[in-house]
């Protein structure tokens, strides 16, 4: 599937399908097709759990915090979503990062529960099978439509 980015030099266009050919071609040379398709699975998992993710981010606005404990844990989950922007001096960033350190200099530092491993593993496993039903049926699909 070829994506228009918008980004000069990676978009697709009349000018530049030799090269999209030719470059096909060395993917195809340099990839077996099951790293191909293990490849997929694991961005359609990865799609999975970010889409998870982000649906629990999305609730935390609704989540009423009953305690100062409540705050702060609220505060470490919107501080640590996003760390990977480019630019963490942009507001809010430093704003609720100063709240969060002002509040647990009143109520404490809180420890952080993780969840145990097989947990995780057991989330990674859940992810990976969806992909692989989803790439197994686009697979289908695309035979069929060839036929």
């Amino acid at each position: 599937m070829l994506v228009n980015t918008g980004i000069p030099g990676l978009t697709v266009g009349a000018a530049s399908e030799p090269r999209n050919h030719q470059r096909k071609a060395q993917i195809a040379a340099w990839h077996s097709a099951r790293e191909r398709v293990e490849h997929a699975v694991a961005c359609e998992a990865e799609a999975f759990a970010v889409t998870e993710e982000l649906k629990l981010q999305d609730a935390i606005p609704e989540v009423v915090a009953t305690s100062l404990a409540g705050v702060v844990a609220k505060l470490e989950m919107i501080v640590g979503a996003d760390r990977e922007i480019d630019d963490l001096s942009d507001f809010p960033w430093p704003h609720l990062a100063s709240v969060l350190r002002d509040l647990k200099a009143i109520a404490g530092d809180m420890s952080l529960d993780r969840p145990e491993r097989a947990v995780v593993r057991a989330d990674i496993a859940r992810h990976r099978q969806a992909a692989t039903r989803l790439v197994e049926a686009l697979k289908e699909e695309d035979a069929g439509m060839e036929a």
